[in-house]
């Protein structure tokens, strides 16, 4: 059996683009249990209430919903327990000295799987307001009109 190559998409977190201002996004590895492996090769996570937090040095993944293996025996794992991320010592470094100036979070983006290792996207983030959440709504909807417009030019018809 052959390697599988290339990049599949798991989850994606799209509440979190909305909820923070992403400034630097990472990918790391994550350690996973066989039957955790399963459930993720058939869609079966949930990355809404996810977070990264520091233990000992090292990252860990708390909140990851990975439901159970529905094949799986007594070696079937718990759906939220804690994860080890992997990743480099000087990233590791790197990402504490942010988190710990304050005022900014580690929050999953997406899982996926990259030649057949299972992947987290993970994003150095600052929490939105409310205000800030309406002004990118509108900033959206004011380019999408504006791209209309433009659109209805270059194919020569008069403005609606």
């Amino acid at each position: 059996m052959s390697r599988e190559t290339g990049r599949t998409l798991i989850a994606s977190n799209k509440k979190a683009r909305h909820d923070y201002t992403v400034l630097k996004t990472y990918e790391a590895g994550i350690v996973l249990a066989g039957t955790e492996v399963k459930s993720l090769r058939e869609g079966r996570v949930s990355l809404v209430d996810a977070f990264a937090q520091e233990r000992d040095g090292e990252l860990m993944l708390h909140g990851l919903h990975i439901a159970e293996y529905g094949f799986g025996t007594w070696t079937n794992h718990q759906p939220r327990r804690t994860r080890k991320l992997l990743l480099r010592r000087v990233e590791i470094a790197r990402i504490l000295e942010r988190l710990r100036d304050g005022g900014v979070t580690l929050v999953p983006l997406s899982m996926y799987f990259s030649n057949g290792w299972a992947k987290v996207e993970l994003a150095l983030a600052r929490g939105n307001r409310s205000y800030d959440k309406r002004q990118a709504l509108a900033e959206r909807d004011a380019n999408r009109e504006i791209a209309r417009e433009l659109g209805r030019r270059l194919k020569g018809r008069r403005p609606a």
